[in-house]
C-alpha cells in the first residue's frame, strides 16, 4: 500500500510538473520580461537607422508584436551574414528581419507569414544605354550583398550567359550590405547590381535621374522572419499576430506608407514542401 501510495504522489508531482516542463519560448519570455531579436538594419524600408533608432516597415511590426506580449524589446543590428547562424545558435529569441523564403533554409529554420514580397531587380545607372535587359551582363560586373538570396540566383544567371554562348559575368562582387551595392554601382565601380524590387523602387524614388530597372532574375518571393523549428510556439504566435495586422488591412496600410505600394502576405500556400 504504502509503494502504490508512493507512486501515485510520483506520478501527481510528474503531471503537475508536466505543464511547466512543456512550457516553450514565448511563455519564457513573458517570464523574464524580455525579447531579443536579430535585425539587419540595411535594408530600406524594411528596417534601417534614422537618427540612431532603428525604423521602418518591419519595426511597425515588431512593435506591435512586442506590445502585445507586455515585455522590453532589445532589438540587436548585426550583419546579415551573422542572422541566421545567430538564431540557431540561440544569440536571440528571433528574426525580425526580412528573410527570404526557399528551399534550403526551409530545411533549417521556421518561417512566419509573409510580410512581404519581392523580386530580384537588376539595376544601372540611369545614364546606362548599353544594359538593357539582364541579358546584357556579359562582360559586366554585377554586385549584391553576401550571403543574400539574391547570390545563388545570380550565380544561376551567370552559368545561364555562359551557357547560351555568352562570356558571363566579368565579376561577381559581394558586399556585406546592400546599400554598400548603391554606392558602388552610383560610383561606377560596378555595372549592374540585384536588389529586392520594393527597394529599388524607393532607391530611385530617392535619387531620381541616378538608378533605373531593366528587368529581373530568378523567381519572385515572399519575405518572412524565422525563429528556430523548435520553437514554434512563437512562430505560431508571431502568426497570428500577423493575421491579425492583415486582416484589420492594416499591413497594406504600413506597405502604402513604407513603399507606396502593396504586396501580397497570403496566410496559406507560400512554405516549401515539408517546411517547419
Amino acid at each position: 500500500m504504502k509503494k502504490w501510495l508512493l507512486t501515485c504522489v510520483t506520478l501527481a508531482l510528474v503531471a503537475a510538473a508536466g505543464p511547466a516542463a512543456a512550457a516553450g519560448l514565448l511563455d519564457e519570455i513573458k517570464q523574464r520580461g524580455k525579447v531579443v531579436v536579430g535585425t539587419e538594419a540595411a535594408f530600406e524600408p524594411f528596417e534601417f537607422v534614422k537618427d540612431g533608432k532603428i525604423v521602418g516597415y518591419n519595426k511597425e511590426i515588431l512593435d506591435y508584436i512586442v506590445a502585445d506580449m507586455g515585455v522590453e524589446l532589445e532589438q540587436l543590428n548585426l550583419p546579415f551574414q551573422g542572422i541566421l547562424p545567430g538564431v540557431l545558435a540561440r544569440k536571440f529569441d528571433f528574426v525580425a528581419t526580412s528573410v527570404a523564403i526557399n528551399e534550403e533554409r526551409a530545411k533549417k529554420y521556421a518561417y512566419t507569414r509573409p510580410i512581404g514580397a519581392f523580386a530580384n531587380a537588376i539595376v544601372v545607372r540611369e545614364d546606362n544605354k548599353d544594359i538593357k535587359s539582364p541579358d546584357d551582363l556579359n562582360g559586366r560586373i554585377v554586385a549584391t550583398q553576401l550571403a543574400s538570396s539574391v547570390q545563388p540566383v545570380l550565380e544561376a544567371h551567370d552559368k545561364s550567359l555562359k551557357a547560351a554562348g555568352g562570356s558571363g559575368y566579368k565579376e561577381l562582387k559581394l558586399y556585406q550590405a546592400f546599400p554598400e551595392t548603391h554606392v558602388a554601382l552610383a560610383s561606377g565601380q560596378v555595372d549592374a547590381i540585384s536588389i529586392a524590387t520594393p527597394s529599388a523602387a524607393v532607391l530611385m524614388k530617392k535619387r531620381p535621374g541616378v538608378y533605373k530597372v531593366v528587368g529581373t532574375v530568378g523567381e519572385a518571393s515572399y519575405l518572412s522572419w524565422v525563429t528556430r523549428p523548435d520553437d514554434l510556439d512563437l512562430r505560431d504566435y508571431i502568426n497570428s499576430k500577423i493575421d491579425e495586422l492583415r486582416e484589420a488591412g492594416q499591413l497594406k496600410k504600413w506597405q502604402r506608407k513604407w513603399f507606396g505600394f502593396t504586396m501580397k502576405t497570403p496566410k496559406e500556400d507560400y512554405l516549401p514542401p515539408n517546411a517547419f
